[in-house]
């Protein structure tokens, strides 16, 4: 059953100040307080109890904007905890309900919910893929788009040629390459609170693997390379049910080698001594990641990466300073042996002046004036990153 609950704790007081649109003569000012709609899907909780990249990100950046000031309306799981005002569709997160058996009808229901509330906001954030599209064309308030997903699918291409109007955020440079003609306002790259991770100085013993257990996240692949290298390997990682039988058939009979040890699925709470304990992560990818949020996570605790050139891999990990990118298992092997010659500070450096939530939500608020004022900013009209050239490997 689908309920509604709205839980009001958003920021009170700030001074609006007036908008001119210009026609006036007087110029314009914008609201020092924007009214801002963030929508999330609704499979797990924001922030999500374990496993949950897209709705994690929703989460650091409501509670960024809501410390900013910001009037912040979240509409998300019931059991969904954040300090802005939450409109609750679903009673709990659909991944771990186990009555719910029809996850769209959650959905577009809440859909319906934003559309009913869409007048109160000055702009409205979509992160739940395309489905919102046809209502979103029919709305005066400005809305954008979060992409967390891949968009290398054939089907994808239709949605996106028709819905060319709809302003896209992409999460990194990389995640364009399938549709390079859409409509992309910026790309923001995720972000973590700056007090996530607790660095360690000295390496760990293990190598480890965070994730969830599917073919193209490849733990098959990480498993070899610890072999190789003669290292422990510890996996934390979910199996949705859609690769149980993966798991089953390919994945499980590799655990009881000696050396490795699977931990399961694991919550925020263990995350992060998992990842500062670790020596390195591995990331052997075999699909191309739009972000990789595992990859700062390690980065914010000190710990260098070994990841596969794929996707925004390129983006996120500095070659030869928070890890090594490698194409192969002997490449990724060699550089096991060479983690040593890295510094865990560096990691962390990089993370502080990249990869925080607050500069994640600096670029995300730089794009909504762009909307409500088009024109305003051109940083955001050409992307906040530069376009880069890169290859989509095969």
């Amino acid at each position: 059953m689908s309920i509604e609950t709205v839980v009001d704790f958003g920021a009170n007081g700030a001074a609006w100040k007036p908008f001119d649109d210009g026609r006036s003569g007087t110029g314009c000012t914008f609201p020092e307080r924007l009214s801002i709609a963030q929508v999330a899907p609704l499979y797990e909780s924001v922030p999500p109890k374990l496993y949950g990249g897209t709705e994690r990100v929703v989460s650091y950046l409501t509670e960024e904007l809501v410390a900013e000031g910001h009037d912040v309306t979240l509409f998300a799981s019931g059991d969904s905890v954040t300090p802005a005002r939450l409109i609750a569709v679903c009673p709990r997160s659909l991944r771990l309900d186990e009555h719910c058996r029809d996850p769209l009808a959650h959905h577009i229901l809440m859909l319906e919910r934003v559309m009913r509330e869409a007048h109160r906001f000055d702009v409205i954030h979509f992160h739940c893929d395309y489905m919102h599209f046809p209502l979103s064309r029919r709305l005066k308030v400005p809305t954008l788009t979060t992409l967390h997903g891949r968009l290398d699918l054939t089907e994808l291409v239709p949605i996106y040629r028709e819905y060319s109007d709809m302003r896209l955020v992409s999460i990194s440079d990389a995640q364009r390459a399938p549709l390079p003609w859409a409509n992309w306002l910026t790309t923001v790259h995720h972000g973590l609170p700056q007090a996530f991770g607790i660095p360690r100085a000295e390496p760990g013993s293990y190598l480890a693997f965070l994730g969830r257990i599917s073919p193209e996240k490849r733990v098959d692949r990480a498993i070899e390379i610890a072999r190789l290298a003669g290292m422990e390997i510890r996996i934390a990682a979910k199996v949705d049910p859609a690769d149980r039988a993966y798991f089953d058939e390919v994945i499980r009979p590799l655990l009881g080698g000696p050396g490795i040890e699977f931990l399961g699925e694991i919550g925020e709470q263990e995350k992060v001594p998992f990842l500062s304990d670790a020596y390195a992560l591995l990331f052997p990818i075999d699909w191309p990641e739009p972000f990789g949020l595992v990859m700062i996570e390690a980065m914010a605790c000190g710990t260098p990466v070994i990841a596969y050139r794929r996707g925004s891999v390129p983006e996120v990990i500095e070659d030869g300073v928070t890890g090594y990118v490698v194409g192969s298992i002997d490449e990724a092997v060699s550089a096991v042996k060479r983690v040593g010659d890295l510094s865990r500070a560096s990691c962390r450096r990089v993370f502080e002046e990249r990869f925080t939530s607050r500069r994640m939500t600096e670029d995300y608020v730089e794009a909504y004036r762009s909307l409500i004022q088009p024109g305003a900013s051109r940083a955001v009209a050409l992307g906040r990153h530069a376009a880069k050239s890169y290859t989509v490997a095969e």
